[in-house]
């Protein structure tokens, strides 16, 4: 699987479309949950495409959000990036903005933690440590079924992601929160290296 871009191209270009801290925090986050996925599912080999769709995959939000995963599509070619890139980008807008269903394991878990990350992110920013590393499955729990907290990550999109996986969702909200502890400070790290 071919990205067609380096990551230091991929991230000048992010950064192109993205100024606000908190697109570019969860653009981070979710490329470093998509490597972890990949790591621990058994596609190591194709860890670093798996992070590169995590890293892009919001590319037009910020910008255009009302053409969000279609945007995109233009501004990913013009720079050169695989078609099976694009496609793995747009996928995670399967049946918001888009038409294209997510098909490999690597689409639908991005589809399926997208929403999550951020949930979860928020949750975190209400601890006492201001981190998800001490965070119980529990607490993640009464949180999403909390409709008002986070109101904007949808419960329905990680509840079809976790049916298109065939996983039940206490293990894809584990599997996310593990995959946000175990690369939180690697996050933050990149983070203050990028002046973010």
């Amino acid at each position: 699987m071919e990205t067609g871009i380096t990551r230091q191209k991929a991230l000048e270009l992010l950064r192109t479309y993205n100024q606000e801290p908190f697109h570019l925090q969860h653009a981070l986050t979710v490329e470093a949950v998509m490597r972890w996925f990949a790591e621990h599912m058994g596609y190591g080999a194709q860890a670093d495409f798996w992070a590169m769709a995590g890293l892009l995959h919001d590319l037009d939000f910020e910008k255009w959000p009302d053409e969000h995963c279609k945007k995109c599509v233009g501004l990913m070619r013009d720079a050169g990036c695989s078609e099976e890139l694009i496609h793995a980008v747009c996928s995670h807008g399967w049946g918001l903005t888009v038409d294209v269903a997510p098909e490999s394991d690597m689409e639908k878990i991005l589809f399926a933690s997208d929403e999550l990350t951020g949930l979860i992110g928020a949750a975190a920013k209400m601890r006492p440590s201001r981190s998800c590393t001490d965070m119980e499955l529990s607490s993640l729990k009464k949180k999403f079924k909390d409709k008002k907290f986070a109101a904007g990550c949808s419960r329905e999109v990680i509840r079809t992601g976790a049916d298109i996986l065939s996983w039940e969702l206490d293990r894809l909200m584990e599997d996310t929160l593990h995959a946000m502890a175990d690369t939180e400070a690697l996050v933050k790290e990149e983070m203050e290296e990028l002046g973010i």
